[in-house]
């Protein structure tokens, strides 16, 4: 029997880790994202890794190929997913500097896309100032951010095994529901 769900058109969504480190409790996050993904709805997971520091003097003669890589990305993906460590109470550098490449003019890709924050860290706080501030950013870039659940996951060396898997059920759980609700947002949005 086919159900809605079944024909319904993929959500497309691009992942970004803030985080460069190999073994990111943030990337693992993304890679539980996509154990956990509803119907109908797929998960890439972007590297940033290469991504210059930005200067205007480089951008003058033009973007950078890991840049025009993941401009491409955004402005083709159907939402974003961002997963976010909180370093000195705010926003990473890595995902800051990868934000604002992205964002530079001509054709802004950022503009009118759906997406949400998640983000994990050892402390007691799960990345919640972090996330604050990543809000702020996207505001004023026409980001439309999925506002609940909220996905702050503290003690993350106790959810997150020596493999990278995410093995706490409530925190999956969590992130399983900000998946259907950026689904159900994004096709919202998208009037699908």
């Amino acid at each position: 029997m086919t159900t809605p769900e079944s024909t319904a058109p993929p959500v497309n969504v691009l992942g970004i880790s803030g985080s460069l480190r190999a073994g990111s409790f943030n990337t693992a996050l993304l890679r539980a994202a996509a154990e956990l993904l509803p119907p109908a709805m797929t998960l890439s997971v972007a590297d940033i890794s290469a991504v210059p520091l930005y200067n205007g003097d480089i951008e003058k003669e033009g973007f950078p190929a890991p840049v025009e890589e993941l401009r491409r990305r955004v402005a083709e993906a159907d939402a974003i997913l961002i997963a976010t460590p909180e370093y000195n109470f705010s926003i990473p550098g890595p995902l800051k500097n990868v934000i604002d490449w992205i964002s530079r003019p001509p054709s802004q890709p950022f503009a009118g896309k759906p997406a949400a924050i998640m983000g994990a860290s050892p402390g007691a706080f799960g990345t919640g100032r972090s996330q604050m501030h990543l809000r702020q950013v996207f505001v004023g870039l026409d980001v439309h951010l999925v506002n609940k659940p909220e996905v702050l996951v503290s003690r993350a060396h106790e959810k997150i095994d020596a493999g990278g898997r995410l093995t706490d059920e409530p925190t999956r759980k969590v992130v399983r529901d900000l998946l259907v609700s950026l689904d159900a947002w994004t096709r919202r949005l998208r009037g699908r």
